[in-house]
């Protein structure tokens, strides 16, 4: 990896997501050697994953440089890699380059799409955890309109328009909301050809609500949003299976579609190498105390939605969202300080700054700690918290002309597909070069 040998201790941090990029700043200009590992040389601000998918915003507006962030720090290197196993025994991390040693440390590696097991809707559904899925997601939608257009047959075009969200948590609330009004505003005119009535976006959640994490007021609000958009909201219905055509669930109700999008779960991205001891099985989180520390493991640590820590409050670990990430990451990088130095250590305590999401166009949910509330203003604070929380001032200079423009115009201007997808299963694409 050609990472010069020091007499500073070695932190080795693997993911650069909001809890790896939260310790890496918060362990700058120290006397530490700080590496970074991530198979992106960016870091993705996930939750605008969805305005890509549907046109609003360009992949390289959320994205930001990670050679960037810390290009005048010494003592920091940062190696494009994927980690493929750990061996704690050598404190060494094998990845796609080589092998490196460690005298700490961070998993920050974040979570991945849980299917529960389910192949067929691993091998046939599109997921949104990354980039270039949402990509994938933005191209897929586009070229069903344009087979669509080319079809006689009235029930290819109407599976063609058909689009299914799976899972009524924030990304499949704020996806559904993004395609409604795509729908009411533009592709009417994209369209005029076609009778975009034909196009149906159905939102379907396990549970008896939307957004179960959050206020029955935030709950009902958004499903209220969503059906005066013209989204069909399926409660108490769960996806059983799906062959590529048709969706089975566990009522009467089956759907014809050609995209269906599984925003249904999460679960750790944990890494082969530590015992089954460590790893919540059903999760996949790696087990950790009350300072994040793995099971078992005294120099290794894990953090984010990697991270399950039991507490009264939490018994089956913090929510897998930002805010968890970044604290525990902050609150990691003082401990490490705090270790080389020999001082006592702190407790991670989470601090609730609240939960949001948004519906579409002057439509959101808010919940704070003290106030809840929806409708104009929660979608002024969801913007304004959002467009601060972006790395660089180009990003937040492009997103909010971005914004401006888009409510103004009524558009959206990025709905392009740059690279052509045809789907033949989860692994493999047809693709024009």
């Amino acid at each position: 990896m050609n990472i010069p040998q020091t007499s500073f201790p070695r932190v080795v941090i693997i993911g650069g997501g909001f809890a790896g990029l939260a310790v890496a700043r918060g362990l700058e200009a120290k006397e530490l050697q700080v590496v970074l590992l991530d198979k992106h040389n960016y870091h993705t601000f996930q939750p605008l994953l969805y305005q890509v998918a549907t046109g609003g915003l360009e992949p390289d507006s959320i994205a930001f440089p990670l050679r960037k962030r810390f290009n005048d720090i010494e003592n920091f290197y940062f190696r494009l890699a994927e980690v493929t196993g750990i061996d704690a025994e050598k404190n060494e991390v094998k990845t796609s380059i080589g092998s490196l040693n460690y005298d700490y440390l961070v998993i920050a590696t974040g979570s991945t799409t849980n299917f529960f097991g389910n192949k067929n809707i691993e091998k046939y559904t599109m997921e949104m955890k990354s980039i270039p899925q949402s990509l994938n997601i933005r191209s897929l939608i586009l070229e069903n309109f344009e087979e669509a257009l080319l079809t006689s047959d009235l029930e290819e075009r109407k599976k063609l328009m058909n689009f299914v969200i799976v899972g009524g948590g924030p990304t499949g609330v704020e996806l559904a909301g993004a395609l409604a009004e795509m729908k009411k505003e533009i592709l009417p005119k994209d369209y005029p050809d076609l009778d975009i009535r034909l196009m149906k976006i159905n939102l379907i959640q396990g549970a008896d609500c939307l957004l179960k994490g959050m206020s029955p007021q935030a709950s009902e609000k958004a499903e209220d949003f969503l059906i005066k958009l013209g989204v069909d909201v399926w409660k108490s219905l769960r996806v059983q299976n799906y062959d590529g055509n048709i969706i089975t669930t566990n009522g009467e109700d089956h759907f014809k579609a050609s995209t269906v999008i599984w925003a249904a779960g999460v679960k750790g991205a944990s890494i082969d190498g530590l015992h089954a001891e460590c790893v919540v099985e059903r999760a996949a989180r790696y087990k950790v105390d009350q300072f994040n520390r793995v099971t078992s493991h005294e120099n290794i640590f894990a953090i984010g939605d990697v991270a399950c820590m039991n507490t009264e409050a939490f018994p089956y670990g913090h929510p897998m969202m930002a805010q968890p990430a970044i604290q525990q990451g902050n609150l990691l990088a003082k401990n490490i300080l705090a270790l080389q130095k020999g001082k006592q250590i702190k407790p991670f305590v989470y601090n609730d700054k609240g939960s949001m999401a948004t519906i579409g166009r002057n439509k959101a949910v808010v919940d704070l700690p003290k106030w809840k509330f929806q409708g104009v203003f929660a979608w002024f604070v969801w913007m304004v918290v959002h467009l601060f929380s972006l790395i660089g001032f180009r990003n937040k200079a492009v997103v909010f002309l971005n914004w401006m423009y888009n409510y103004i115009r009524f558009d959206r201007e990025t709905r392009l597909i740059i690279r052509p997808y045809k789907q033949k299963n989860k692994y493999s694409f047809e693709s024009d070069k």
